[in-house]
């Protein structure tokens, strides 16, 4: 099931349907994919355990319902995120995501071992934040320069290079947080602990942005534009 993410299972802010045009809405804001978002983070996890509970849980058929439960709904957001004009290759990846979710479950018996694929993700996505910093690829740089029309122009600026290397680092916490606590929950077997992991991550996920936020506005020197404003020295501008 879709953690959101528009930043959510797949660890990443969802940049999908973002075109080089500046936008009024802020861009962190964009990150958080509306409605959409908000849903897909918070309901999967929640229904998918609701309806196993609800049909007695520790039999077959519920586990069984609860899958057949949670493929339709991410078929319902993959049809939702293709009507607004979002990238194919990002719906059928959040498509893959329960499929593979719901085969693990299946072969194992354990509806806890649902939410696995999840963690692998999220620790990847932690570990892809900390090396593209270590490479000079801040991934915050990378995802926001699309957003508000940049590019990766902002990696001829040394002080929006720096701004978003710090900020990137919270992005990395955040990812390895919810992959320890979604693996501390499995291995309890502590289902309603998990069914509440959507919404307590989205939660996550408003402050790991406000952050985030903070961190590039303090780090940019006195004088500079922002973030749409990359500042290229001349010797580099050609």
């Amino acid at each position: 099931m879709n953690e959101g993410n528009s930043i959510g299972a797949q660890g990443f802010p969802d940049t999908e349907s973002e075109s080089a045009e500046a936008s009024p809405q802020h861009p962190f804001v964009r990150l958080l994919g509306g409605v959409r978002g908000a849903l897909e983070s918070i309901l999967p996890p929640l229904v998918f355990v609701a309806v196993y509970f609800s049909l007695g849980a520790d039999s077959t058929s519920a586990l069984t319902w609860a899958i057949v439960v949670a493929i339709a709904l991410a078929v319902v957001f993959t049809v939702w995120r293709l009507v607004e004009g979002k990238h194919p290759a990002r719906a059928v990846g959040s498509m893959l995501l329960v499929i593979i979710s719901a085969y693990i479950a299946s072969r194992t018996g354990s509806a806890a071992d649902f939410f696995w694929p999840r963690v692998l993700l999220n620790a990847g996505s932690a570990l892809a934040f900390v090396v593209a910093n270590l490479v000079g690829w801040p991934l915050i740089g990378v995802i926001l320069g699309p957003l508000v029309g940049t590019k990766m122009t902002w990696r001829k600026d040394p002080d929006l290079m720096r701004a978003y290397k710090i900020a990137s680092w919270p992005w990395a916490v955040l990812n390895a947080v919810r992959a320890i606590l979604l693996a501390v929950f499995i291995d309890g077997d502590n289902l309603w602990a998990l069914a509440a992991s959507g919404a307590v991550f989205y939660g996550l996920t408003l402050v790991t942005i406000a952050v985030s936020w903070w961190l590039i506005k303090r780090s940019l020197p006195d004088g500079h534009l922002g973030i749409r404003h990359p500042s290229v020295p001349a010797a580099q501008a050609g």
